[in-house]
Protein backbone atom coordinates (compact mmCIF):
# COMPACT_ATOMS: atom_id res chain seq x y z
CA UNK A 1 0.00 0.00 0.00
CA UNK A 2 3.24 2.66 0.79
CA UNK A 3 4.62 1.80 -2.53
CA UNK A 4 1.30 2.13 -3.91
CA UNK A 5 0.91 5.52 -2.62
CA UNK A 6 4.43 6.67 -3.09
CA UNK A 7 4.29 5.58 -6.86
CA UNK A 8 1.22 7.47 -7.66
CA UNK A 9 2.72 10.67 -5.35
CA UNK A 10 5.85 10.68 -7.79
CA UNK A 11 3.60 10.68 -11.00
CA UNK A 12 2.08 13.56 -9.53
CA UNK A 13 4.71 15.50 -8.94
CA UNK A 14 6.24 14.29 -12.35
CA UNK A 15 3.13 14.84 -14.02
CA UNK A 16 3.26 18.52 -12.53
CA UNK A 17 6.99 19.16 -13.64
CA UNK A 18 6.47 18.29 -16.98
CA UNK A 19 3.61 20.79 -17.28
CA UNK A 20 5.94 23.48 -15.89
CA UNK A 21 8.78 22.52 -18.34
CA UNK A 22 6.25 23.11 -21.20
CA UNK A 23 5.35 26.33 -19.66
CA UNK A 24 8.37 27.51 -18.88
CA UNK A 25 9.51 26.77 -22.32
CA UNK A 26 6.68 28.82 -23.72
CA UNK A 27 7.60 31.22 -21.69
CA UNK A 28 10.82 31.90 -22.25
CA UNK A 29 10.27 31.63 -26.37
CA UNK A 30 7.85 34.53 -25.88
CA UNK A 31 10.42 36.34 -23.46
CA UNK A 32 12.97 35.30 -26.78
CA UNK A 33 10.80 36.50 -29.49
CA UNK A 34 9.10 39.64 -27.78
CA UNK A 35 12.32 41.09 -26.79
CA UNK A 36 13.89 43.62 -28.69
CA UNK A 37 17.25 43.13 -30.67
CA UNK A 38 19.67 43.27 -30.29
CA UNK A 39 20.19 38.84 -30.56
CA UNK A 40 22.54 38.64 -27.65
CA UNK A 41 19.97 40.47 -25.22
CA UNK A 42 17.18 38.11 -26.81
CA UNK A 43 19.17 35.22 -25.53
CA UNK A 44 20.59 36.44 -22.02
CA UNK A 45 16.60 37.55 -21.29
CA UNK A 46 15.16 34.24 -22.57
CA UNK A 47 18.27 32.27 -20.17
CA UNK A 48 17.38 34.51 -17.53
CA UNK A 49 13.70 33.39 -17.49
CA UNK A 50 14.32 29.42 -18.19
CA UNK A 51 16.71 29.70 -15.25
CA UNK A 52 14.21 30.20 -12.70
CA UNK A 53 12.59 27.32 -12.57
CA UNK A 54 15.49 25.28 -11.57
CA UNK A 55 16.41 28.16 -9.42
CA UNK A 56 12.91 28.22 -7.59
CA UNK A 57 13.16 24.33 -6.34
CA UNK A 58 16.79 24.91 -5.42
CA UNK A 59 16.20 27.50 -3.36
CA UNK A 60 13.25 26.59 -1.43
CA UNK A 61 14.37 23.24 -0.92
CA UNK A 62 10.78 21.44 -0.90
CA UNK A 63 8.63 20.55 -4.02
CA UNK A 64 5.53 22.25 -3.16
CA UNK A 65 7.21 25.75 -1.86
CA UNK A 66 9.13 25.27 -5.41
CA UNK A 67 6.25 24.70 -7.16
CA UNK A 68 4.56 27.95 -5.51
CA UNK A 69 7.04 29.90 -6.52
CA UNK A 70 7.24 29.35 -9.92
CA UNK A 71 3.42 29.76 -9.72
CA UNK A 72 4.20 33.01 -8.83
CA UNK A 73 6.77 33.51 -11.27
CA UNK A 74 4.62 32.25 -14.38
CA UNK A 75 1.69 34.49 -13.25
CA UNK A 76 4.05 37.30 -13.36
CA UNK A 77 5.08 36.30 -16.77
CA UNK A 78 1.27 35.94 -17.49
CA UNK A 79 0.58 39.70 -16.69
CA UNK A 80 2.82 41.15 -18.23
CA UNK A 81 1.91 38.73 -22.26
CA UNK A 82 -1.28 40.41 -21.08
CA UNK A 83 -0.39 43.63 -21.72
CA UNK A 84 1.33 43.19 -25.82
CA UNK A 85 -1.00 44.82 -27.31
CA UNK A 86 -1.13 45.16 -31.31
CA UNK A 87 -1.04 48.96 -32.59
CA UNK A 88 -1.78 48.37 -35.98
CA UNK A 89 0.79 51.56 -36.51
CA UNK A 90 3.65 49.91 -38.19
CA UNK A 91 5.56 50.25 -41.65
CA UNK A 92 4.05 46.87 -43.61
CA UNK A 93 4.87 45.11 -45.98
CA UNK A 94 3.14 45.54 -49.45
CA UNK A 95 1.03 43.14 -49.44
CA UNK A 96 -0.83 43.72 -45.97
CA UNK A 97 -0.15 47.65 -46.19
CA UNK A 98 -4.28 48.45 -46.47
CA UNK A 99 -7.05 47.06 -44.20
CA UNK A 100 -9.73 45.69 -45.84
CA UNK A 101 -13.67 46.81 -45.17
CA UNK A 102 -17.12 46.76 -46.22
CA UNK A 103 -20.43 48.98 -45.51
CA UNK A 104 -23.50 47.62 -46.42
CA UNK A 105 -26.24 49.56 -47.57
CA UNK A 106 -29.38 47.66 -48.19
CA UNK A 107 -28.16 45.14 -50.47
CA UNK A 108 -25.19 46.86 -51.89
CA UNK A 109 -22.04 45.96 -50.55
CA UNK A 110 -18.88 48.40 -51.23
CA UNK A 111 -15.83 46.73 -50.19
CA UNK A 112 -12.71 49.07 -49.68
CA UNK A 113 -9.15 47.98 -50.06
CA UNK A 114 -9.50 44.82 -52.42
CA UNK A 115 -6.16 44.30 -53.04
CA UNK A 116 -5.41 43.64 -57.27
CA UNK A 117 -1.60 43.21 -57.71
CA UNK A 118 0.09 42.31 -61.13
CA UNK A 119 3.60 40.46 -60.31
CA UNK A 120 5.67 39.16 -62.04
CA UNK A 121 7.43 36.91 -59.81
CA UNK A 122 7.26 35.99 -56.03
CA UNK A 123 6.44 38.84 -54.06
CA UNK A 124 7.48 41.14 -56.73
CA UNK A 125 5.20 43.13 -58.58
CA UNK A 126 5.23 45.21 -62.05
CA UNK A 127 6.75 48.51 -61.46
CA UNK A 128 5.11 49.90 -64.46
CA UNK A 129 1.57 49.22 -62.59
CA UNK A 130 2.96 50.58 -59.55
CA UNK A 131 1.31 54.01 -60.10
CA UNK A 132 -2.24 53.07 -60.52
CA UNK A 133 -4.44 51.89 -58.09
CA UNK A 134 -3.57 48.71 -56.79
CA UNK A 135 -6.08 48.93 -53.82
CA UNK A 136 -9.50 49.38 -54.90
CA UNK A 137 -12.88 50.01 -54.19
CA UNK A 138 -15.69 47.46 -55.75
CA UNK A 139 -19.47 47.10 -55.21
CA UNK A 140 -20.80 43.81 -55.29
CA UNK A 141 -24.88 43.22 -54.73
CA UNK A 142 -25.58 40.73 -52.32
CA UNK A 143 -28.87 39.33 -54.17
CA UNK A 144 -26.15 38.07 -56.84
CA UNK A 145 -24.10 35.59 -54.51
CA UNK A 146 -24.33 32.55 -56.57
CA UNK A 147 -22.30 30.55 -53.51
CA UNK A 148 -18.54 30.25 -52.78
CA UNK A 149 -15.33 28.21 -53.71
CA UNK A 150 -12.77 27.20 -51.19
CA UNK A 151 -9.08 27.11 -52.86
CA UNK A 152 -6.46 25.24 -50.89
CA UNK A 153 -2.61 26.12 -51.36
CA UNK A 154 0.15 23.77 -50.35
CA UNK A 155 3.65 25.40 -49.87
CA UNK A 156 5.69 22.59 -48.11
CA UNK A 157 3.61 19.66 -45.72
CA UNK A 158 0.75 17.65 -47.54
CA UNK A 159 -0.55 18.12 -44.11
CA UNK A 160 -0.69 21.83 -44.00
CA UNK A 161 -2.58 23.96 -46.59
CA UNK A 162 -3.09 28.13 -47.30
CA UNK A 163 -7.29 28.06 -47.51
CA UNK A 164 -8.88 30.97 -48.97
CA UNK A 165 -12.40 31.52 -49.90
CA UNK A 166 -14.10 33.18 -52.63
CA UNK A 167 -18.11 34.88 -52.89
CA UNK A 168 -18.97 34.01 -56.93
CA UNK A 169 -21.85 36.78 -57.48
CA UNK A 170 -22.04 35.94 -61.12
CA UNK A 171 -20.83 37.71 -64.09
CA UNK A 172 -17.68 36.10 -63.67
CA UNK A 173 -17.05 38.35 -60.42
CA UNK A 174 -15.51 37.22 -57.71
CA UNK A 175 -14.57 38.32 -54.14
CA UNK A 176 -11.30 36.24 -52.43
CA UNK A 177 -10.48 36.51 -48.93
CA UNK A 178 -7.77 35.26 -47.35
CA UNK A 179 -6.57 35.27 -43.44
CA UNK A 180 -2.97 35.76 -43.18
CA UNK A 181 -0.52 37.46 -40.95
CA UNK A 182 -0.24 41.32 -41.21
CA UNK A 183 3.64 41.69 -41.28
CA UNK A 184 5.93 44.76 -41.29
CA UNK A 185 8.29 45.48 -43.51
CA UNK A 186 11.12 43.63 -41.45
CA UNK A 187 9.45 40.22 -40.93
CA UNK A 188 9.18 36.87 -42.81
CA UNK A 189 6.29 34.41 -42.10
CA UNK A 190 7.38 32.23 -39.66
CA UNK A 191 4.83 29.37 -38.33
CA UNK A 192 6.86 29.51 -34.98
CA UNK A 193 6.75 32.89 -34.58
CA UNK A 194 2.87 33.04 -35.10
CA UNK A 195 1.97 31.47 -31.30
CA UNK A 196 4.43 34.84 -29.93
CA UNK A 197 2.00 37.63 -31.26
CA UNK A 198 4.33 38.64 -33.60
CA UNK A 199 2.20 39.28 -36.19
CA UNK A 200 -1.46 41.03 -36.61
CA UNK A 201 -3.74 39.18 -37.86
CA UNK A 202 -5.37 40.11 -41.52
CA UNK A 203 -7.99 39.94 -43.47
CA UNK A 204 -7.17 40.43 -47.41
CA UNK A 205 -9.61 41.08 -49.57
CA UNK A 206 -8.49 40.45 -53.39
CA UNK A 207 -8.98 39.49 -56.81
CA UNK A 208 -8.70 36.45 -57.93
CA UNK A 209 -6.07 36.92 -60.60
CA UNK A 210 -4.29 38.55 -57.43
CA UNK A 211 -4.15 36.48 -54.83
CA UNK A 212 -4.76 32.69 -56.01
CA UNK A 213 -2.61 33.56 -59.16
CA UNK A 214 0.28 34.40 -57.20
CA UNK A 215 0.17 31.07 -55.82
CA UNK A 216 -0.70 29.23 -59.05
CA UNK A 217 2.09 30.59 -61.45
CA UNK A 218 4.41 32.65 -59.37
CA UNK A 219 5.33 30.46 -56.01
CA UNK A 220 4.32 28.06 -57.77
CA UNK A 221 2.12 25.67 -55.35
CA UNK A 222 -0.02 22.98 -55.20
CA UNK A 223 -3.75 24.73 -55.64
CA UNK A 224 -6.90 23.09 -55.65
CA UNK A 225 -9.60 25.05 -56.18
CA UNK A 226 -13.23 23.17 -55.13
CA UNK A 227 -17.19 24.63 -55.96
CA UNK A 228 -18.80 24.13 -52.56
CA UNK A 229 -22.32 22.88 -51.87
CA UNK A 230 -23.63 25.67 -50.00
CA UNK A 231 -26.71 27.87 -50.45
CA UNK A 232 -26.86 31.20 -51.27
CA UNK A 233 -28.32 32.21 -48.30
CA UNK A 234 -25.50 30.65 -46.27
CA UNK A 235 -23.18 32.06 -48.43
CA UNK A 236 -24.42 35.38 -47.92
CA UNK A 237 -24.70 35.03 -43.99
CA UNK A 238 -21.06 34.15 -43.72
CA UNK A 239 -19.74 36.76 -45.98
CA UNK A 240 -21.30 39.33 -44.10
CA UNK A 241 -20.21 37.34 -40.68
CA UNK A 242 -16.73 38.16 -42.94
CA UNK A 243 -17.13 41.66 -43.20
CA UNK A 244 -18.39 42.03 -39.74
CA UNK A 245 -14.93 40.86 -38.60
CA UNK A 246 -12.69 42.88 -40.98
CA UNK A 247 -14.84 45.99 -39.79
CA UNK A 248 -14.10 44.88 -36.37
CA UNK A 249 -10.19 45.01 -37.27
CA UNK A 250 -9.95 47.88 -39.09
CA UNK A 251 -11.24 49.73 -36.04
CA UNK A 252 -9.03 47.67 -33.31
CA UNK A 253 -6.37 45.36 -34.48
CA UNK A 254 -5.83 41.99 -33.04
CA UNK A 255 -2.91 39.37 -32.85
CA UNK A 256 -2.44 36.35 -35.24
CA UNK A 257 -2.50 33.17 -33.50
CA UNK A 258 -1.16 30.08 -35.56
CA UNK A 259 -3.56 27.91 -33.32
CA UNK A 260 -6.43 29.26 -32.27
CA UNK A 261 -6.95 32.16 -34.76
CA UNK A 262 -5.03 31.15 -38.60
CA UNK A 263 -6.65 30.80 -42.09
CA UNK A 264 -8.37 27.79 -41.27
CA UNK A 265 -9.54 27.83 -37.86
CA UNK A 266 -10.86 30.94 -38.38
CA UNK A 267 -13.23 29.95 -41.45
CA UNK A 268 -14.82 27.32 -38.63
CA UNK A 269 -15.40 30.27 -35.97
CA UNK A 270 -17.16 31.80 -38.93
CA UNK A 271 -19.34 28.62 -39.78
CA UNK A 272 -20.24 28.33 -36.28
CA UNK A 273 -21.26 31.84 -35.77
CA UNK A 274 -23.86 32.13 -38.37
CA UNK A 275 -24.95 28.58 -36.69
CA UNK A 276 -25.22 29.15 -33.18
CA UNK A 277 -27.91 26.51 -33.09
CA UNK A 278 -26.20 24.01 -35.16
CA UNK A 279 -22.25 24.94 -34.48
CA UNK A 280 -20.27 22.16 -36.74
CA UNK A 281 -18.52 19.66 -35.31
CA UNK A 282 -14.52 19.80 -34.08
CA UNK A 283 -12.44 17.88 -36.08
CA UNK A 284 -8.93 17.75 -36.43
CA UNK A 285 -8.48 17.83 -40.08
CA UNK A 286 -9.55 21.63 -38.79
CA UNK A 287 -6.02 22.06 -37.71
CA UNK A 288 -4.56 19.43 -40.31
CA UNK A 289 -5.79 22.02 -42.82
CA UNK A 290 -3.98 19.94 -45.70
CA UNK A 291 -6.92 17.81 -45.06
CA UNK A 292 -9.90 20.29 -45.07
CA UNK A 293 -11.06 19.20 -48.49
CA UNK A 294 -11.39 15.61 -47.22
CA UNK A 295 -13.27 16.29 -43.95
CA UNK A 296 -15.94 18.69 -46.36
CA UNK A 297 -16.05 15.66 -48.80
CA UNK A 298 -17.05 13.56 -45.89
CA UNK A 299 -19.60 16.27 -44.75
CA UNK A 300 -21.00 15.99 -48.10
CA UNK A 301 -19.93 19.78 -48.83
CA UNK A 302 -17.93 19.29 -52.29
CA UNK A 303 -20.21 16.63 -53.47
CA UNK A 304 -19.64 12.83 -53.44
CA UNK A 305 -20.74 12.10 -56.56
CA UNK A 306 -17.10 10.28 -57.51
CA UNK A 307 -14.66 9.17 -55.42
CA UNK A 308 -12.47 11.35 -53.73
CA UNK A 309 -9.38 10.74 -55.21
CA UNK A 310 -10.34 11.48 -58.32
CA UNK A 311 -11.87 14.69 -57.28
CA UNK A 312 -8.95 15.85 -56.15
CA UNK A 313 -7.61 15.38 -59.05
CA UNK A 314 -9.59 16.95 -60.80
CA UNK A 315 -9.61 20.27 -58.76
CA UNK A 316 -5.87 20.72 -59.24
CA UNK A 317 -5.78 23.80 -61.03
CA UNK A 318 -1.79 25.31 -60.86
CA UNK A 319 -0.27 23.29 -63.40
CA UNK A 320 -3.29 24.41 -66.12
CA UNK A 321 -3.30 27.60 -65.24
CA UNK A 322 0.63 28.25 -65.47
CA UNK A 323 0.15 28.83 -68.92
CA UNK A 324 -2.86 31.42 -68.98
CA UNK A 325 -2.13 34.64 -68.66
CA UNK A 326 -4.29 37.18 -65.95
CA UNK A 327 -6.87 37.76 -68.85
CA UNK A 328 -9.96 35.64 -67.88
CA UNK A 329 -8.43 34.27 -65.11
CA UNK A 330 -11.48 33.37 -62.72
CA UNK A 331 -12.93 32.01 -65.47
CA UNK A 332 -10.41 29.38 -66.83
CA UNK A 333 -9.59 28.26 -63.75
CA UNK A 334 -13.12 26.64 -63.15
CA UNK A 335 -13.55 25.40 -66.67
CA UNK A 336 -14.30 21.96 -66.25
CA UNK A 337 -13.98 21.92 -62.42
CA UNK A 338 -16.29 19.33 -60.75
CA UNK A 339 -19.51 20.65 -59.79
CA UNK A 340 -20.91 20.08 -56.44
Amino acid sequence: MKNTISCLGLLFRGGILFVLVLAWMWGSMAIFFVCPDPEWLKILTATLFATLLPAAFLFARSFFKGLLLCLVFFAGLVVWWQTLQPTGEKEWATDVAQVAHGEIRGNRLTMHNVRNFRYIADKIYDEKWETEEQWETREYNLDDIQGMDLFLSYWASEHIAHTILSWDFGNDQHLAISIETRKDISQEYSAIQGFFKQFELSYVAADEKDIIRLRSNYRKERVYAYRLQVSKERSRALLLDYIAKMNKLAATPEFYNALTHNCTTAIYLHTKAINPGEPPPMDWRILASGHLDELLYDKGLIGKRIPFPTLREQSRIDQRMQAHDEEHYSKILRYDLPKP
